[in-house]
């Protein structure tokens, strides 16, 4: 008997050695990234002649550069100038430049303004990505494209993740051969799903285009098409178009995360619930028990939402600013009808999510790189 139970604890002191080797991934989501005629005419330098978009991402830089992995939806055509804003989107190459240095590492391309400037702007939008060098899906090129391209795979840290992106449609307008662009189909879902699940990533995310414009919460189609995915094995589901948040659920039993809408990452929409937007952040852990038997897992969930600034004056300015970095400074915020819309819409985001969220709190501190990351997680906003 004593042997037996000697055995026993060696065998669990091996075990607990083995899942030592534990890696955790960092990952932040952001939501509609758009380009309206009024902050491509914030962008213009009348001086140099040229478009810079540094200034309106400088305050929630840290938020993206510091985290293993940030995606967002990239909802214009790169197609050159003339460059305009709605209906019919093309910004300047410059949004991309700042969006690669500010630290994004994947764009989702499909969505309904996808093929506002035809076959030309579809592919110069996928060229000056590629160009870049910044990892994209969504929209193709052709069918070999699409083949050898899709999902995408993003590798950090000892993780892999595969990458799908659909949308509702485009617009009413037409893609051009040879060109294509994932719609949400399932039966070409349940396909992209099951070679996914072949490629064994650690995690897969289907990030969707849906949902009814300007309604805070998903419709029944936004649900099913989340159970579809979860049921032919994505973990992660993450929703753009409604132009307003939406809520995010952890269930922490099934180890999955569906964000319904993160609302206008950046935009010059200026109405009630579409001048701000949330940004989800997730941490993964990887333990390995041995080189052919690891468990991935949602670590830990939090969103930190994000206001879109527009300055009065002749020349309007844009800023993306973090709600924890300039809710209790003064002066952040200078100008009273600023200030006022500010605390309109973190009221507004608050209370939805206080009431629909599941097991997902606020963030409150700026992520930690990967450096000085700890392992507890990040720390979260006491709920109310």
């Amino acid at each position: 008997m004593k042997r037996i139970i000697i055995l026993f604890l060696l065998l669990v002191c091996i075990h607990a050695t083995q899942a030592q080797d534990t890696t955790r991934l960092s990952l932040l989501f952001v939501g509609d990234i758009m380009g309206h005629d009024s902050q491509i005419a914030a962008a213009y330098d009348a001086t140099t002649k040229k478009f810079d978009y540094s200034r309106c991402f400088q305050y929630v830089k840290p938020y993206i550069e510091n985290v293993d992995l940030a995606i967002g939806n990239l909802e214009v055509t790169l197609a050159g100038p003339p460059h305009k804003g709605y209906p019919q989107f093309s910004s300047p190459d410059a949004l991309a430049q700042t969006l690669k240095a500010v630290g994004f590492d994947a764009l989702v391309t499909a969505n309904n303004h996808c093929v506002d400037r035809g076959k030309k702007g579809l592919e110069r939008t996928i060229m000056m990505l590629d160009s870049l060098h910044i990892p994209h899906t969504g929209t193709f090129t052709d069918t070999v494209s699409r083949m050898n391209d899709h999902p995408l795979l993003l590798e950090k840290n000892g993780f892999r993740l595969a990458l799908l992106n659909y949308t509702y449609g485009t617009n009413g307008l037409p893609v051009y051969k040879p060109n294509i662009v994932n719609r949400l189909d399932t039966a070409v879902m349940r396909k992209d799903l099951r070679r996914a699940r072949e490629l064994k990533p650690d995690v897969i995310v289907v990030f969707t285009h849906w949902g009814t414009e300007y309604q805070s919460l998903p419709s029944k189609e936004q649900k099913m098409l989340t159970e579809f995915c979860f049921k032919h094995g994505a973990q992660l589901v993450i929703g753009a178009h409604p132009h307003v948040i939406q809520p995010m659920e952890w269930r922490k039993e099934q180890n999955q995360f569906v964000a319904y809408s993160l609302g206008n990452f950046v935009s010059g929409q200026r109405k009630r619930y579409t001048d701000g937007g949330a940004m989800a952040y997730l941490e993964l852990q990887k333990i390995a028990y041995t080189p052919d038997s690891t468990i991935t897992s949602i670590d830990s969930a939090a969103y930190y939402l994000q206001w879109i600034q527009r300055t009065s004056g002749a020349k309007k300015e844009y800023y993306i600013l973090p709600v924890p970095e300039v809710e209790h400074d003064s002066v952040a915020i200078k100008e009273a009808t600023s200030k006022a819309a500010f605390k309109v819409f973190t009221d507004d985001s608050r209370l939805l999510y206080k009431k629909y969220n599941k097991d997902v709190a606020e963030g409150n501190t700026v992520p930690l790189p990967a450096m000085e990351r700890n392992t507890s997680g990040i720390l979260r906003r006491e709920e109310q």
